[in-house]
């Protein structure tokens, strides 16, 4: 079943499917298999990356995003349907790049491995909240937050072996799994489009 999910009642409703997709999605989205060179370069300049304030600021950020989010949308008069539209539109361009290895946009490149450009936008960019509001308008706002502390771990454990990472996969290795994760992302794009698109008129 597709279509607005609303607010959080008392009742929990954990749901091992929605939290599996939201998972893959957002996993898909921050790719941080795939800025393992970006995070191994940002390392080299600095000598180090603080792997647990970068996780810990990153999940705020986007918890935080998940819930004021459709709030500010709603000051602004735009709806959460509207917004899932935008986004699958975003998330289409990210998998594009993705798959055909171009770059469409890119921020300048960090000068430190502080947390803003890890954390902000590594981590938590534009692709991904605008991917938070989209699974906002499909699943449960407590499934989310799973798959966004099940992301944060996993983000925190690539920060930590970032390295040997690396090594184990080389670069044939990580550009491979972009591709796979990039047209992953362009399934999620087509069904974000088609499941809130009708919601607009």
């Amino acid at each position: 079943m597709f279509g607005t999910r609303k607010d959080m009642d008392l009742d929990l409703n954990f749901n091992l499917k929605e939290i599996a997709s939201s998972s893959m999605i957002l996993f898909a989205v921050i790719d941080i298999v795939g800025s393992v060179p970006i995070i191994i370069g940002l390392r080299n300049k600095v000598g180090h990356i603080q792997s647990e304030k970068a996780s810990m600021v990153a999940a705020i950020l986007m918890v935080a995003f998940l819930f004021v989010g459709e709030e500010i949308l709603n000051l602004i008069g735009i709806d959460v349907n509207s917004f899932a539209v935008a986004g699958a539109f975003v998330i289409f361009f990210l998998a594009i790049e993705m798959i055909l290895g171009i770059t469409l946009y890119r921020d300048d490149a960090p000068e430190s491995a502080s947390i803003v450009p890890i954390a902000f936008p590594l981590i938590a960019g534009a692709g991904t909240m605008t991917s938070l509001l989209s699974l906002r308008a499909e699943f449960y706002v407590e499934n989310i937050i799973v798959a966004i502390v099940v992301n944060i771990i996993f983000v925190y454990l690539v920060l930590k072996s970032s390295t040997r990472i690396e090594k184990f996969l080389g670069k044939n290795g990580i550009s491979v799994i972009r591709k796979v994760f990039g047209v992953i992302l362009l399934a999620i794009a087509v069904k974000l489009f088609a499941a809130n698109i009708n919601e607009l008129f």
